[in-house]
């Protein structure tokens, strides 16, 4: 074979130079070649003797099978204990990615029939790493050996995911029996890791569009991997959920819709990296605003569509928020000073691009009132862009052809916040005079209880009534008698509270602990209430009537120590000592978020 010239590394050692390579192990689909090199001196050189490059990295028509189905086909006419089998492979064997295992088809029988794969086998279905001399060597997506390059989310060789962006979300399915269907989200041509999954009884449609026009429609009924405009899409079923995903890229625009079997809501989760199919691009400068004495030319930007290449309508490139249209470039034009016969500079016009000098605005001052509608102003400045991108402001006569917009507008046109009185209670008395009561609400526009009205015009609560029935007081046949005084428990010490003509919260008594020995809780309504003094009557009212604080509704008893309680109980208090050290409770925080969106 043909020598290559020694290098003088090699020279330093005791090898001759490499030989020639070896023809690829395959014609595509990624294979092997190799290079021989001649120890010198015997044994005793350091180092291999051969190397080995990847070859025909070129995809394989479609026609052509699996290269490891390949090889186990080769042994169908081959007799294993005495019978003829047709063999498949065995894909993904951790403990021995290299080797030939087959399966005897429909059958439960595999058999390793060769120790080692044709070099350029891929070791496994989920990478490019292949098989040479029965190891399984790194390939990287740039399809060399030994590489660690990786294909990024954007499906691009060692990229850095600017070519795509993450879109991911969760919509609710508005489907009925009227609303049979409804589109949920569009995931465009090229999209790569889509997840799409579904909560509840509804189901998810494909509508699929093709570059070339073609349309149609799918649904799928069992689980399974199905093929759907030249990609391939992963079905998965359970109770009250369905899930596509979808390696990707899609071979054609999918709009994902869901379709109505039941009255319960349905929730449509979806992820995927979107390809960036339009970008904006610079024109060229538009003609000078003056034929002479000094003007301004500007460019524009455009959008256009990278599949198709070619020019499309703005709102294309407003897809999402970051592809944001470049401002427009200025710079000086036609500077030499005009010939004194025409005396003025002539003008040209711009139909679709708004002129450069151009006004800017302040923002809008505060609004004259808070509500019930006033207005706000804001100034205006003429400036121009310099060619170094500077803003500077001039005369305002530069910006005569440039529209000015308004510097007042009305603000602030909802009603502003009033009292409003609701029912009057029925009178606390059921004869003679007594008294009335009302709630009386701060309301917003909205129709919310706020605050902000003015307390001096605030409707008044309480008022007389009279009944028109006479009183009178029944003589006593019997003497009362005289009831037993509540005693409270030994360890209560709590400030009694009493009702007045002003509402106050009154709390009830406790209930009975919960527990007959050991620990237990009490519990007691407080409702706030008023007292009408002249008739010894209390009156419930809303809780928002009583400005004081609420006493608590619940608390912890303590009965005697119960027979199987280990450890009597010790009270509680915010400082424990023992041993002459105080224990105190330190606040450190929360743990971090569960999630980083959509609720945690």
């Amino acid at each position: 074979t043909s020598r290559i010239t020694r290098s003088d590394e090699d020279k330093e050692g005791s090898w001759d130079a490499w030989g020639a390579w070896s023809d690829c192990s395959r014609t595509c689909g990624g294979g092997a070649s190799y290079s021989l090199r001649r120890c010198l001196n015997g044994r005793n050189c350091e180092g291999r003797n051969i190397r080995y490059k990847t070859c025909s990295s070129n995809d394989c028509p479609s026609d052509v099978g699996d290269f490891r189905a390949q090889q186990c086909s080769a042994y169908n006419d081959v007799k294993y204990q005495g019978h003829f089998y047709e063999w498949i492979p065995v894909h993904n064997d951790p403990t021995a990615p290299c080797a030939l295992k087959c399966q005897a088809l429909g059958k439960n029988l595999i058999v390793e029939l060769a120790p080692k794969v044709l070099d350029g086998t891929r070791c496994n279905t989920e990478s490019l790493d292949m098989c040479i001399s029965g190891i399984c060597q790194v390939v990287g997506c740039d399809r060399q050996l030994g590489s660690n390059a990786k294909e990024d989310n954007c499906g691009i060789c060692a990229g850095d995911g600017s070519t795509c962006r993450l879109v991911r979300g969760q919509a609710k399915a508005h489907v009925s029996p009227e609303k049979r269907e409804e589109t949920v989200i569009a995931v465009p041509h090229g999209s790569r890791s889509v997840r799409i999954t579904l909560k509840g009884p509804a189901h998810l449609v494909i509508e699929s569009k093709t570059l070339q026009g073609d349309k149609g429609e799918h649904s799928f009924n069992a689980p399974g991997t199905f093929v759907v405009e030249n990609t391939t899409v992963e079905f998965q079923r359970s109770t009250d959920r369905e899930i596509i995903k979808i390696q990707g890229p899609l071979a054609a625009d999918f709009i994902i819709k869901t379709r109505y079997s039941g009255s319960k809501e349905s929730v449509v989760q979806f992820f995927f990296y979107q390809p960036i199919s339009h970008q904006w691009r610079q024109t060229e400068f538009f003609p000078c605003t003056v034929t002479c004495g000094g003007g301004y030319q500007l460019n524009s930007a455009e959008c256009v569509d990278i599949r198709l290449k070619r020019v499309v309508p703005d709102h294309y490139c407003h897809y999402y928020p970051e592809n944001k249209k470049p401002k427009p470039k200025l710079k000086e034009c036609n500077m030499d000073p005009c010939p004194s016969s025409d005396g003025f500079k002539e003008i040209m016009p711009y139909d679709h691009f708004q002129p450069l000098p151009r006004w800017e605005h302040n923002p809008w001052t505060a609004c004259s009132v808070s509500c019930g509608g006033g207005i706000q102003r804001r100034s205006f400045v003429c400036v121009e862009e310099t060619i170094h991108g500077e803003i500077l402001q001039v005369e305002e006569w530069k910006c005569m052809y440039a529209p000015k917009p308004k510097v007042i507008q009305t603000c602030n046109l909802f009603d502003c916040p009033k009292w409003v009185a609701m029912e009057w209670s029925q009178c606390t008395v059921t004869c003679g005079r007594g008294l009335r009561y009302r709630v009386v609400l701060c309301i917003d526009h909205r129709g919310q209880h706020v605050g902000g009205c003015n307390p001096q015009l605030k409707l008044h609560i309480k008022e007389e009534c009279i009944v028109p029935i006479p009183c009178y007081k029944p003589k006593e046949k019997n003497p009362v008698e005289a009831k037993l005084p509540w005693f409270k428990q030994a360890h209560e010490m709590e400030e009694t509270r009493t009702v007045s003509e002003e509402p106050t919260f009154i709390p009830e008594p406790w209930s009975a602990c919960s527990a007959t020995c050991g620990n237990g809780i009490q519990v007691r309504d407080v409702k706030c209430r008023i007292l009408l003094a002249f008739t010894q009557t209390e009156v419930e009212l809303p809780e928002e009537e009583c400005e004081d604080m609420k006493p608590p509704t619940e608390r912890v008893c303590h009965q005697a120590s119960c027979d199987s309680d280990p450890v009597p109980y010790t009270p509680e208090f915010s400082h424990a000592e023992g041993g002459g050290v105080i224990y105190d409770w330190e606040y450190i925080g929360f743990t971090p978020c569960s999630a980083t969106c959509l609720g945690g």
